[in-house]
Protein backbone atom coordinates (compact mmCIF):
# COMPACT_ATOMS: atom_id res chain seq x y z
CA UNK A 1 0.00 0.00 0.00
CA UNK A 2 1.50 3.38 -1.10
CA UNK A 3 1.96 6.07 1.48
CA UNK A 4 -0.58 8.42 -0.27
CA UNK A 5 -3.40 5.51 0.69
CA UNK A 6 -2.07 5.25 3.94
CA UNK A 7 -2.84 8.93 4.74
CA UNK A 8 -5.67 9.48 2.71
CA UNK A 9 -7.07 6.17 5.28
CA UNK A 10 -5.86 7.92 8.11
CA UNK A 11 -7.47 10.97 7.30
CA UNK A 12 -10.66 9.49 6.49
CA UNK A 13 -10.93 7.62 9.42
CA UNK A 14 -10.62 10.71 11.60
CA UNK A 15 -13.36 12.51 9.44
CA UNK A 16 -15.53 9.93 10.32
CA UNK A 17 -14.60 10.26 14.45
CA UNK A 18 -14.87 13.83 13.94
CA UNK A 19 -18.69 13.61 12.75
CA UNK A 20 -20.03 10.86 15.17
CA UNK A 21 -23.13 11.45 17.53
CA UNK A 22 -22.56 12.00 20.94
CA UNK A 23 -25.26 9.93 23.34
CA UNK A 24 -25.30 13.36 25.56
CA UNK A 25 -26.11 15.88 22.78
CA UNK A 26 -22.83 17.81 23.55
CA UNK A 27 -20.01 18.71 21.53
CA UNK A 28 -16.74 16.78 21.94
CA UNK A 29 -13.15 17.67 20.44
CA UNK A 30 -12.35 15.08 18.00
CA UNK A 31 -10.26 12.05 20.20
CA UNK A 32 -11.71 13.24 23.60
CA UNK A 33 -9.70 16.31 24.40
CA UNK A 34 -9.20 18.18 27.66
CA UNK A 35 -12.33 19.57 28.89
CA UNK A 36 -14.92 16.95 27.33
CA UNK A 37 -15.82 15.63 30.66
CA UNK A 38 -18.26 12.59 31.19
CA UNK A 39 -21.15 14.01 34.57
CA UNK A 40 -22.64 11.44 36.65
CA UNK A 41 -25.92 12.51 37.88
CA UNK A 42 -27.64 11.01 40.91
CA UNK A 43 -30.70 13.40 39.97
CA UNK A 44 -31.18 11.69 36.82
CA UNK A 45 -30.56 8.16 37.93
CA UNK A 46 -32.87 8.87 41.38
CA UNK A 47 -35.63 9.86 38.69
CA UNK A 48 -34.90 7.34 36.61
CA UNK A 49 -35.46 4.60 39.41
CA UNK A 50 -38.68 6.58 40.79
CA UNK A 51 -40.15 6.16 37.41
CA UNK A 52 -39.62 2.71 36.60
CA UNK A 53 -40.69 2.05 40.31
CA UNK A 54 -43.83 4.06 39.62
CA UNK A 55 -45.02 1.41 36.98
CA UNK A 56 -45.56 -1.16 39.57
CA UNK A 57 -48.26 1.07 40.76
CA UNK A 58 -50.07 0.57 37.55
CA UNK A 59 -49.39 -3.18 37.15
CA UNK A 60 -51.21 -3.75 41.01
CA UNK A 61 -54.07 -2.05 39.47
CA UNK A 62 -53.67 -4.28 36.34
CA UNK A 63 -53.68 -7.25 38.82
CA UNK A 64 -56.99 -5.79 40.56
CA UNK A 65 -59.03 -5.67 37.37
CA UNK A 66 -57.26 -9.18 36.46
CA UNK A 67 -59.13 -10.53 40.01
CA UNK A 68 -61.92 -8.43 39.46
CA UNK A 69 -62.76 -10.04 35.91
CA UNK A 70 -62.42 -13.72 37.51
CA UNK A 71 -64.55 -13.11 40.20
CA UNK A 72 -68.47 -15.36 39.82
CA UNK A 73 -67.04 -17.35 37.51
CA UNK A 74 -67.20 -20.40 39.61
CA UNK A 75 -66.23 -23.62 39.03
CA UNK A 76 -65.46 -25.20 35.03
CA UNK A 77 -68.68 -27.45 35.81
CA UNK A 78 -68.21 -28.97 32.53
CA UNK A 79 -67.48 -25.48 30.21
CA UNK A 80 -64.67 -25.53 28.26
CA UNK A 81 -64.49 -21.95 28.25
CA UNK A 82 -64.00 -21.28 31.90
CA UNK A 83 -61.37 -23.54 32.19
CA UNK A 84 -59.52 -21.76 29.53
CA UNK A 85 -60.03 -18.31 30.41
CA UNK A 86 -59.01 -19.68 34.09
CA UNK A 87 -55.30 -20.80 32.34
CA UNK A 88 -55.31 -17.33 30.57
CA UNK A 89 -56.13 -15.41 34.03
CA UNK A 90 -53.14 -17.38 35.45
CA UNK A 91 -50.76 -16.95 33.04
CA UNK A 92 -51.41 -13.46 32.84
CA UNK A 93 -51.24 -12.72 36.44
CA UNK A 94 -48.16 -14.72 37.00
CA UNK A 95 -46.77 -12.19 33.90
CA UNK A 96 -47.83 -8.88 35.45
CA UNK A 97 -46.45 -10.12 39.13
CA UNK A 98 -42.98 -10.68 37.26
CA UNK A 99 -42.65 -7.34 34.98
CA UNK A 100 -44.05 -5.57 38.12
CA UNK A 101 -40.82 -7.57 39.93
CA UNK A 102 -38.91 -6.71 37.50
CA UNK A 103 -39.50 -2.65 37.68
CA UNK A 104 -38.46 -3.09 41.34
CA UNK A 105 -35.45 -4.41 41.11
CA UNK A 106 -34.65 -2.27 38.19
CA UNK A 107 -35.98 0.97 40.23
CA UNK A 108 -33.91 0.29 42.92
CA UNK A 109 -30.25 -0.29 40.55
CA UNK A 110 -30.94 2.66 39.01
CA UNK A 111 -30.87 4.70 42.21
CA UNK A 112 -27.76 2.17 43.34
CA UNK A 113 -26.36 3.37 40.16
CA UNK A 114 -26.42 6.73 40.76
CA UNK A 115 -25.89 6.29 44.28
CA UNK A 116 -22.32 4.28 43.65
CA UNK A 117 -21.40 6.49 40.48
CA UNK A 118 -21.64 9.69 43.10
CA UNK A 119 -19.35 7.40 45.38
CA UNK A 120 -16.66 6.99 43.14
CA UNK A 121 -16.57 10.50 42.05
CA UNK A 122 -15.79 11.46 45.67
CA UNK A 123 -13.81 8.53 45.94
CA UNK A 124 -11.50 9.78 43.35
CA UNK A 125 -12.19 13.10 44.68
CA UNK A 126 -10.61 12.13 48.09
CA UNK A 127 -7.67 10.22 46.40
CA UNK A 128 -6.54 12.77 44.12
CA UNK A 129 -6.40 14.70 47.34
CA UNK A 130 -4.61 12.47 49.41
CA UNK A 131 -1.72 12.34 46.99
CA UNK A 132 -1.56 16.55 46.56
CA UNK A 133 -1.28 15.79 51.00
CA UNK A 134 1.34 12.93 50.04
CA UNK A 135 3.47 14.52 47.32
CA UNK A 136 2.72 18.41 48.23
CA UNK A 137 6.00 20.12 46.82
CA UNK A 138 8.79 20.75 49.64
CA UNK A 139 9.14 24.70 50.86
CA UNK A 140 12.49 26.23 49.37
CA UNK A 141 15.21 25.41 51.43
CA UNK A 142 18.27 28.08 51.10
CA UNK A 143 18.40 31.65 49.97
CA UNK A 144 16.23 32.74 52.61
CA UNK A 145 17.49 35.88 54.29
CA UNK A 146 16.62 33.76 57.92
CA UNK A 147 15.87 36.85 59.66
CA UNK A 148 18.99 39.33 58.53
Amino acid sequence: MAWEEWEQLKSAAAGQHAARTQPNHESMDPGGAAGSTLVSNKRAWAKAGEDVGSLREGMSKALGRLADGQRGIGEDAGCLTTGAQRGVHDSWERYVKDVSGRCGKLSGLLVKAGIDQLKTDEAVGAEVGNLEVAYADTRAVGGQDKGR
